[in-house]
């Protein structure tokens, strides 16, 4: 069926016609709800939002004004907007310092909403169409230290960068769907990119990352496993870079340095806990859930990690809760060994 019999059954109050339309455009529009929110649950409602806010309104489009990508698009980023805008989004907590054993944690300015994305659900939408003038590739405009950097923005400005300089839309497009002036749309753009290249230059001195999946990326991963659950922390400390830091959202705090890192991992595998691993992708990157060993009996999940690479090294580590393990295919605990 073409898509004009598609749309025009649609518009008539064919469900089905209209989940075969928006069905192609669902895994692009997920993870750019991901995108604006920095958080899988949050751009997970999202989405469910602007695929029920575009079944309401399916009767009113026209090919005429926009396609209906863009139109979607359209849709899914003020839903994101309104999130974003929220106050009440995430209300401040106090966080007991009493609580972290030494060596005592820094502040971070990470989003404490951030959450990782699981790599299975990026096949198909990280190749999708951009526009020309698009100037980040898909893949890097997935990982996690990017996703984190959006969330420093303003709203708007967040949803300018992704619609022009990750999916390409033109600047009249992009005030089409924000209902804004083109004036308005090149102001925010032009603000965007200078925040976003702030932040990107404290890790202008790193070596990128090897290719996803590469020998290279094997390697390094391997030997981060095999002293992670053998507890050799020199062995780890070796792929640590120099300005390597753990981040713990939804805890705005971290460790940064290679010395405070190992003092951390020290603490970690003291009074002879020892972990399993299980390895997955987050955010394009290598990513594991770990598993604290007990001498009989089952084995509990105690984080999630996705490493960032530099080189042959490790520049960053962050640790998600446990919670976020069922996304990835993973168990909340292993059976005994």
């Amino acid at each position: 069926m073409v898509t004009g019999d598609l749309l025009s059954r649609a518009r008539a109050g064919d469900g089905e016609a209209f989940r075969e339309l928006a069905e192609s455009h669902r895994r692009e529009l997920q993870v750019h709800c991901y995108r604006m929110l920095g958080s899988f649950q949050d751009a997970e409602d999202a989405l469910q939002e602007t695929m029920l806010a575009a079944w309401q309104g399916i009767g009113g489009f026209t090919e005429e004004r926009a396609s209906l990508r863009t139109w979607l698009y359209k849709i899914a980023t003020n839903r994101c907007l309104n999130v974003r805008r929220a106050a009440s989004r995430r209300p401040a907590r106090e966080w007991d310092m009493s609580q972290f054993k030494a060596p005592l944690p820094t502040p971070r300015d990470e989003a404490v909403w951030l959450q990782p994305f699981p790599d299975a659900l990026l096949e198909g939408a990280v190749d999708g169409p951009r526009g020309p003038e698009a100037r980040y590739e898909q893949t890097e405009a997935i990982s996690l230290a990017f996703v984190t950097a959006l969330q420093l923005l303003p709203p708007r400005q967040v949803a300018v960068l992704i619609l022009r300089d990750v999916l390409g839309f033109h600047a009249s497009e992009v005030a089409g769907m924000l209902e804004v002036t083109v004036e308005s749309v090149n102001s925010a753009l032009k603000r965007a990119r200078a925040s976003l290249q702030r932040r990107q230059q404290s890790a202008a001195g790193h070596q990128p990352p090897p290719a996803a999946g590469s020998p290279a990326e094997d390697a390094i991963v391997a030997m981060f496993a095999r002293a992670w659950e053998s507890a050799d922390l020199d062995a780890l400390v070796a792929l640590l870079t120099d300005d390597v830091f753990i981040a713990m959202p939804p805890i705005p705090f971290g460790y940064e340095g290679r010395e405070l890192v190992a003092r951390y991992c020290a603490s970690m595998f003291g009074a002879g806990r020892r972990f399993d691993i299980v390895p997955t992708r987050a955010n394009g990157q290598p990513a594991f859930g770990a598993y604290l060993r007990v001498p009989a009996g089952i084995r509990y999940a105690t984080g999630f990690y996705v490493l960032t690479l530099a080189g042959d090294r490790i520049c960053a580590m962050t640790r998600f809760e446990a919670s976020v393990l069922p996304w990835f295919g993973l168990p909340r605990s292993l059976p005994s060994r």
